[in-house]
């Protein structure tokens, strides 16, 4: 499976979690969000070698869930979709809470 199509099985998993289509991968700054919404950013491709031989590989994200509810359980939801996932420390920036998480996605979890 290519890089694409992982991408796309993540992001329709990512829409299956929130429940709505409001999920945006890299969106520019003219991009109007509808709240709540998750966002996300690809990052490095993590490989892993065994008898000189690529193992293993897995693309990571920067995934952010933003809500105007404090007491969301999506963050939960998120963090429980996936076996390879951190979840770092929300912050509220413009009154919208953010619940980042940094995951690393291989196509089948």
């Amino acid at each position: 499976m290519g890089t694409q199509a992982r991408r796309l099985k993540l992001h329709n998993k990512l829409c299956e979690i929130l429940g709505s289509n409001h999920v945006y991968y890299q969106p520019p700054e003219s991009v109007k969000m509808v709240y709540p919404c998750i966002v996300y950013h690809r990052n490095t491709t993590r490989k892993f070698n065994a008898d000189n031989k690529k193992y293993l590989s897995y693309d990571s994200y920067d995934v952010t869930f933003i809500c105007k509810d404090p007491d969301s359980d999506i963050p939960d939801a998120i963090e429980d979709g996936f076996s390879m996932i951190r979840r770092e420390t929300r912050y509220t920036a413009e009154g919208l809470y953010h619940d980042p998480f940094y995951l690393y996605y291989q196509g089948g979890n």
